[in-house]
């Protein structure tokens, strides 16, 4: 198996309120991180990482760190894998966005997207060469082999989509 659909990962409760979460997050960079505040760092998150042009996202923030810890053994049995969590990452994307056709590094072996608010968003995997289109409810969540299986996301119509993801590698003993 290279993929699996996860439908309420979490509560719809728990998705609304980390959205609300990571949105403040967002709120506070542009509060306090266009202030120029000394203490202010990318741990608080950065916009435009690289991979999503002006998007707002941020590495192991801790409320995303618990969600790694929790479905571990989950995935291990989906997956039929012994796993070792590695980070996680948690983006908001807005209107115009593209996450380009990629496979993730080592470090993401097996990788999940879960879907916490916003305006619905298809992800594409390519499995077999065959193209598979996603969409997840808020709470639903996507697992997958990501250094295998190529993923992306077409430009973003909505105005706001919260995920985060949660990256995983193997424990080859």
């Amino acid at each position: 198996m290279n993929y699996k659909i996860i439908k309420n990962a979490i509560s719809s409760e728990l998705a609304s309120f980390l959205t609300d979460y990571i949105l403040m997050k967002e709120a506070n960079w542009f509060t306090m991180g266009k202030q120029k505040y000394s203490f202010y760092s990318k741990e608080h998150g950065v916009f435009g990482d690289g991979q999503v042009h002006g998007a707002f996202g941020i590495y192991g923030d801790p409320a995303m760190e618990n969600l790694l810890i929790k479905f571990k053994k989950t995935l291990e049995n989906i997956f039929d894998m012994k796993l070792i969590p590695t980070y996680t990452y948690t983006r908001v994307y807005r209107t115009g966005n593209i996450l380009h056709r990629h496979i993730d590094r080592p470090a993401c072996k097996l990788s999940t997207t879960l879907n916490l608010g916003g305006d619905p968003w298809f992800i594409y995997l390519e499995d077999n060469k065959k193209e598979i289109e996603v969409l997840l409810n808020p709470g639903d969540m996507l697992a997958y082999k990501g250094c295998d299986l190529f993923h992306w996301r077409n430009k973003f119509k909505g105005e706001t989509c919260a995920q985060t993801f949660l990256h995983y590698t193997d424990d080859e003993k």
